[in-house]
């Protein structure tokens, strides 16, 4: 796969989470009862920025939580013959809390709605919102974000790489083909 362009640099990334920062404070009108909940695996470095950077904003800690997926998902056949489940550490009880799902690239819609799966059952929040640092389209569930960082239109057979401090080696959206 080699890389077709680069999309978002560190600085641009960076000002991307300031701004879905910035939106989520202003939409909730602050952040009591918000909580972050990073979606497993990238998801959950971009949470802990937009904490650390509402923290910067407000002068708040915000509730920070990790949820995986993985059985919760609807094509896992297709994916894994036997499913490798991570620990979900979302640590807070949902009930009541304002959620904030934070991904990566929304696609397709399908990993959101397991979250959602995921999240409720976990208690029953008064609302979960949405936000991801690359909105590429193609949806195939009536899903869309709250907070986008960038729309990036794809083709199908476009691939968007997101590489996150954390879990990479350093900050930085490409397309691929």
């Amino acid at each position: 796969m080699k890389e077709k362009a680069m999309i978002m640099d560190d600085q641009a990334m960076k000002r991307a989470i300031t701004r879905i920062s910035h939106e989520i404070i202003e939409r909730n009108k602050g952040i009591d009862d918000v909580a972050l909940v990073g979606i497993k695996s990238r998801g959950v470095p971009l949470a802990a920025m937009i904490a650390a950077k509402i923290k910067d904003i407000e002068g708040k800690d915000v509730i920070v939580g990790e949820i995986d997926i993985t059985l919760y998902r609807d094509d896992l056949t297709e994916k894994h013959h036997q499913a490798i489940v991570k620990d979900s550490k979302l640590g807070f009880d949902a009930a009541g809390k304002i959620i904030v799902l934070v991904d990566d690239v929304l696609f397709t819609g399908r990993t959101v709605r397991a979250a959602l799966d995921a999240i409720i059952d976990q208690g029953r929040p008064k609302s979960i919102q949405l936000a991801v640092l690359i909105d590429r389209g193609h949806r195939e569930l009536p899903i869309r974000a709250d907070f986008v960082g960038k729309n990036v239109p794809t083709s199908r057979s476009e691939v968007i790489k997101v590489s996150v401090e954390g879990i990479d080696s350093e900050n930085y959206v490409s397309i691929n083909e």
